[in-house]
C-alpha cells in the first residue's frame, strides 16, 4: 500500500466535499452493541483503519459483522468469547480500550493488554481504572495486561471522573447500562460522540438523561435490546475542510455537518476572517484571505478542540500578525509545528503547550512527516497552499482518522496523489 502523499501545492479548491461519519462515535458504538446479545445495525460507519481494526477485534471475539452496503454494518454479537480478544490489534488502537465497559459489563472478567493509539504526548489510562476501581471493578496489573472483575451484582454508583475524559465517561456509561439502580457520573465528556453514544443506550433500552452536559445520569436495565443506529458525522473532519477551502483561497460546499459541534471553532474561523455561512446541515465557504492573528487554546467539549489545533495553526501561518498557540491538553501536539517549519513558517515553539507563529510566510515544498492523525491533516493543508512539490510520509497516521482525503481532495481540484 502507498505510504506516502505527494501534492503540488497552488490550486483553490472548489466544489462540494461530503463528511463521513465520526471515527469517535464509531469507536464507541461499535463497542455498546455488544452489550446486548440481539443484532444491530450501525449506518455511517466511515472506512478508515482504527474502525476497520475494531472490527475484526470483534470478529475476532465471535461477533458476526456483515456490511450490508458500503458504510452500514450488521452486528450480530450473540456468541462472544472475550479470552479470544487479539492483543495485538488491540494494541495498536486507543479506540479499543472502549471494549472494556460491555466487556466486563457482560462478562465480569476480562484480560486486555495496554492500549496503543496515537502518540500525543502522555495518554495514560489512570482516569479510566481510577473511574472503574470507584465502581467497584478490581483491577490487577501485570507488565504486559491488565486483569479486571466485577462483582456478579454490580450496583449503580456515583462517578467523579478526575478528568474531561471521552473515553473514561463512556466506558462508565458502558459499565453503568448493565448496572443495577442509578449510576452518576460527574465531570463527564460532552462530546458529540459521547451524546452518541447516549443515543443508542436510549434506543436499546436505557434511562439515561444528562448527555452533552457534564453530569450524566443512568438508570441499568438487566437486559438490553438491538438497535438500528446512525452515527453522527466528522465534526474534525468537516473543521478540517473547512480550513482546506479557506486557505487555498477557495470555496465550496461542506455537506452531512452538524454547525452545533463546532460552535466554538466557528467562532474562531470568523475571528480570522473565514467568510461562510451554516445551515443546519451544510456549511458554505466563500473564497476568503487577509486573516488576523488569534490567540486559540484548546479545551474539553464545547471549548475549541485540540483535534483541530494542528489544522489551524497552518492557516495561521497565513494570517497577518503573531498568533498564540495554547495546548494545554497534550504535551507533544505540537509534532506538525517543526514539519511546518521545515516548510518555512516562522514558529516559536516556547514550551511543550504553547507556540507563536508569525504570519504571513510563503511554504516551500519538502519532505515530511506525519506524525499523527491530526498533525498529517495539517501538513497537507500545508502541501496545499506551498510552492512546489510536498512529500508526506507515514500516511497510514492520517489514513487512521479521514477516509479518503486524497479522494476527496482530488474532486475539489487539489494535486494530490498516492505515491
Amino acid at each position: 500500500m502507498s505510504n506516502n502523499f505527494l501534492i503540488q501545492g497552488g490550486v483553490p479548491l472548489k466544489g462540494e466535499v461530503t463528511i463521513s461519519g465520526n471515527k469517535n462515535s464509531a469507536g464507541a458504538i461499535l463497542a455498546a452493541v455488544l452489550l446486548t446479545k440481539e443484532e444491530s445495525i450501525i449506518n455511517n460507519i466511515p472506512q478508515i483503519t482504527d474502525v476497520l481494526d475494531q472490527i475484526e477485534i470483534l470478529k475476532q471475539i465471535g461477533v458476526k459483522a456483515e456490511w450490508l452496503s458500503k458504510n452500514k454494518l450488521k452486528i450480530d454479537p450473540s456468541n462472544i468469547n472475550p479470552d479470544k480478544l487479539p492483543f495485538d490489534l488491540f494494541q495498536k488502537t486507543r479506540v479499543s480500550i472502549l471494549l472494556i465497559g460491555p466487556l466486563l459489563a457482560r462478562f465480569k472478567k476480562i484480560k486486555i493488554p495496554h492500549p496503543g493509539g496515537c502518540k500525543i504526548g502522555k495518554r495514560p489510562i489512570t482516569t479510566h481504572l481510577q473511574a472503574l476501581k470507584d465502581f467497584g471493578v478490581i483491577i490487577k496489573e501485570n507488565k504486559d495486561f491488565y486483569i479486571l472483575e466485577i462483582p456478579q451484582n454490580l450496583k449503580g454508583k456515583k462517578i467523579v471522573l478526575r478528568e474531561f475524559s471521552v473515553t473514561a465517561t463512556e466506558i462508565i456509561m458502558m459499565l453503568a447500562a448493565l448496572a443495577k439502580g442509578k449510576t452518576i457520573i460527574e465531570i463527564a465528556a460532552a462530546e458529540p460522540h459521547v451524546q452518541d453514544l447516549g443515543k443508542i443506550l436510549e434506543i436499546m433500552g436505557v434511562n439515561i438523561k444528562g448527555t452533552g452536559t457534564h453530569t450524566i445520569e443512568i438508570e441499568g436495565k438487566k437486559e438490553l435490546k438491538g438497535a438500528e443506529f446512525t452515527i453522527c458525522p466528522d465534526f474534525m473532519e468537516a473543521g478540517t475542510f473547512l480550513i482546506a477551502f479557506a486557505i487555498t483561497g477557495g470555496a465550496g460546499i461542506i455537506k452531512n455537518v452538524n454547525p452545533d459541534h463546532l460552535t466554538f471553532f466557528l467562532e474562531k474561523a470568523k475571528e480570522i476572517g473565514i467568510k461562510f455561512k451554516a445551515y443546519s446541515n451544510e456549511i458554505i465557504v466563500n473564497s476568503s484571505k487577509n486573516f488576523k492573528a488569534i490567540k486559540v487554546q484548546t479545551l474539553p467539549y464545547p471549548g475549541f478542540p485540540t483535534d483541530l489545533q494542528p489544522q489551524i495553526s497552518a492557516l495561521l501561518i497565513q494570517a497577518k500578525g503573531k498568533s498564540f498557540i495554547h495546548e494545554p491538553l497534550y504535551d507533544n501536539r505540537f509534532q506538525h509545528l517543526q514539519e511546518l517549519k521545515k516548510m518555512g513558517a516562522d514558529i516559536e515553539i516556547v514550551n511543550p503547550y504553547q507556540a507563536l507563529i508569525f504570519g504571513k510566510q510563503k511554504l516551500i515544498g519538502k519532505k515530511v512527516n506525519s506524525s499523527d492523525i491530526r498533525s498529517g491533516a495539517a501538513l497537507v493543508l500545508a502541501g496545499l497552499i506551498a510552492e512546489g512539490e510536498t512529500l508526506i510520509e507515514n500516511i497510514s497516521q492520517i489514513e487512521r482518522g479521514h477516509e479518503k482525503l486524497d479522494e476527496k481532495l482530488r474532486k475539489l481540484g487539489a494535486q494530490i496523489k498516492k505515491v
